[in-house]
């Protein structure tokens, strides 16, 4: 490892400690990896990629030390909520067209049916609107 590899490490593991015990100095202070890696002096994009397992390890470290979830876990549970909410509905939804469908189709079945078939004139029947004018 390089030098400044190693005391963008040093940096960061100084700012979650000073993040987790409320004493921010550069960010806002929210518990978050955008805050950490403000607090620290690091570019986001080299905490996410080159130092992921300090990432990994801040976020541990918030659950375990101030009993939160952290930020991104919240956001993503409640997206994972709100997404089960919607499937939940089109599954009803789809099952509702699908029932329509069966009773559109057999009312059109009987309709035809009856239309072929010799009996009773469809014109008697006050409900009734004829697809076909009536030859």
């Amino acid at each position: 490892m390089n030098p400044t590899h190693d005391d963008e490490r040093t940096r960061i593991r100084k700012a979650t400690d000073r993040l987790l015990t409320g004493q921010a100095t550069l960010s806002n202070g929210s518990l978050t990896a955008t805050a950490l890696a403000v607090e620290a002096g690091v570019h986001r994009m080299a905490l996410m990629k080159r130092h992921a397992d300090l990432k990994n390890e801040f976020y541990e470290r918030v659950r375990t030390e101030t009993r939160q979830v952290p930020e991104p876990e919240k956001r993503l549970r409640e997206t994972v909520t709100r997404l089960k909410k919607t499937i939940a509905d089109q599954n009803a939804e789809i099952q509702d067209l699908r029932q329509r469908i069966t009773r559109l189709t057999l009312a059109a079945a009987v309709l035809t049916h009856d239309h072929d078939q010799p009996g009773p004139a469809l014109k008697d029947i006050g409900n009734i609107l004829h697809l076909r004018p009536p030859t």
